[in-house]
C-alpha cells in the first residue's frame, strides 16, 4: 500500500537509475482525507501515474489505463504546434504569450491586455476568440469589470491565451480563423496529432467530448498522459523540431509563471518557487499533470470525484515525494503541502492530508 510513497519506495534511487529499478505500484488509489476536529469528514480517491520518457512506469496508484479527459492539464502539449508551425516566430511571441498559450488564467489585467495586444498583431480582436466569455476568476479584477459598466469579453476567458495560440497558427498557415475549435479544423488536427505523438497513443477511437472553452477534449489514460509530460520534461529523443518546441515551452512557463494562472493560483505559486525544475498544470474535474526535467519524468493524476482540493493536495505530495522540492521549497510551499481548512472567521479548523485507501 502506498500510504507514504516516500516510505514505500526509495524514490531518490529510482530517479538516479530508473532503468535498474523494478516497477512499483498499487491498485488502490491515494486517498486525500479532509479532517475536521477528531474525525475524517471527507475522503477523495486519486489515481496517478509517474512515467519516464521511455514509457516505463516509475510508480502508480489506482486505475491508470482507463481514459480520462485531461481538460486544461495538457495545454503545454497542445501548444507545441504553435511553435512547430512557425507561428510563434511569425508573430513575435515571447515568454509571456507562450506561457499564456499554456494557461488557465485568472483574467487579471496583465493577462487580458497581453492577449489583446497579441491579437492586434494579427489584425484580430477578442471577437475572433471562440472560447466564450466569463467574469475574471480574480475577484478584484471582476470587481473592476463591474465598476467599468462593461461586460467581460472572450479575452477574459481563462483559456483566451490558448485560443490566441490557435488563431496564430491558423493565421500563419492561411487557414480559416472561423471554426478553429472544430475537430476537423487543421488547427485541432495538428493538436490531436501532437497529443498522439507525445502520449504514444492512437486517438482515432478515443472518447471525445467538448471542453469548457469549446475545443475537443479527448480521453487519454493517465499513464499515457504521464508519458506525454515525461517527453516534455525529457525531449532528448524527440525529433529536433519537437525537442526545440518542448524546451521553448518549458522556458516560457518558467520565466512567466504568473501568466499560467495568476494571483493566488496553485500553478503560478509552485512554478514561481521551483522555476525550471517543474512545469505543473491543472485541469478541470480534478486532473493535474507535471513535468519534472531534472528527474526526467512526467506525472498525471485524477481525483475520481473531480475535486480540485484533492488534485492540488495530491500533486503537491507527489512533487515532494519525487524529489522536486528541497527544504526551502517545503517551507515556501507549506500551505500547499499541508493545506488547512478555514472557517468564515479565518480560523484553521481542519486539514487536508494524503493517506492510503
Amino acid at each position: 500500500m502506498i500510504a507514504d510513497l516516500g516510505a514505500a519506495i526509495n524514490l531518490s534511487s529510482v530517479m538516479s537509475e530508473p532503468s535498474a529499478q523494478p516497477l512499483v505500484g498499487e491498485q488502490r488509489p491515494l486517498a486525500i482525507e479532509v479532517v475536521r476536529g477528531d474525525m475524517v469528514e471527507s475522503r477523495h480517491a486519486v489515481a496517478f501515474a509517474a512515467v519516464d520518457a521511455s514509457g516505463r512506469r516509475v510508480a502508480w496508484a489506482g486505475e491508470v489505463e482507463a481514459p480520462v479527459y485531461a481538460r486544461s492539464a495538457v495545454k503545454g502539449l497542445q501548444a507545441l504546434p504553435l511553435i512547430e508551425t512557425g507561428a510563434a516566430e511569425r508573430w513575435g511571441l515571447g515568454d509571456a504569450e507562450l506561457a499564456l498559450a499554456c494557461a488557465s488564467h485568472n483574467g487579471e489585467q496583465r493577462h487580458v491586455s497581453t492577449v489583446l495586444r497579441w491579437l492586434e498583431r494579427m489584425d484580430l480582436s477578442a471577437a475572433d476568440l471562440e472560447c466564450g466569455s466569463h467574469m475574471p476568476y480574480h475577484e478584484p479584477s471582476a470587481a473592476a469589470v463591474i465598476r467599468s459598466g462593461e461586460r467581460p469579453t472572450a479575452a477574459h476567458n481563462n483559456c483566451s491565451g490558448k485560443h490566441a495560440g490557435f488563431l496564430s497558427a491558423a493565421r500563419h498557415k492561411g487557414e480559416p480563423t472561423q471554426g478553429y475549435i472544430r475537430a476537423d479544423h487543421p488547427v485541432q488536427r495538428r493538436v490531436t496529432r501532437a497529443l498522439e505523438e507525445m502520449c504514444g497513443i492512437d486517438l482515432a477511437r478515443a472518447p471525445v467530448g467538448i471542453d469548457g472553452c469549446g475545443i475537443p477534449t479527448i480521453g487519454i489514460p493517465l499513464e499515457k498522459l504521464a508519458l506525454g509530460m515525461a517527453r516534455l520534461a525529457d525531449p532528448a529523443k524527440l525529433p529536433d523540431e519537437r525537442r526545440a518546441a518542448a524546451e521553448r515551452i518549458r522556458r516560457a512557463v518558467a520565466a512567466q509563471p504568473f501568466m499560467v494562472a495568476g494571483s493566488g493560483g496553485f500553478c503560478t505559486e509552485v512554478m514561481e518557487q521551483l522555476g525550471a525544475r517543474a512545469f505543473v498544470k491543472t485541469g478541470a474535474e480534478g486532473v493535474f499533470c507535471a513535468a519534472l526535467p531534472e528527474r526526467g519524468i512526467g506525472i498525471a493524476l485524477k481525483a475520481a470525484d473531480g475535486a480540485s482540493r484533492a488534485s492540488e493536495a495530491a500533486i503537491a505530495h507527489l512533487l515532494d515525494r519525487f524529489g522536486a522540492l528541497d527544504k526551502a521549497d517545503r517551507t515556501a510551499l507549506a500551505r500547499r503541502l499541508h493545506p488547512s481548512i478555514f472557517n468564515r472567521a479565518g480560523l484553521a479548523v481542519g486539514a487536508i492530508r494524503v493517506q492510503a485507501v
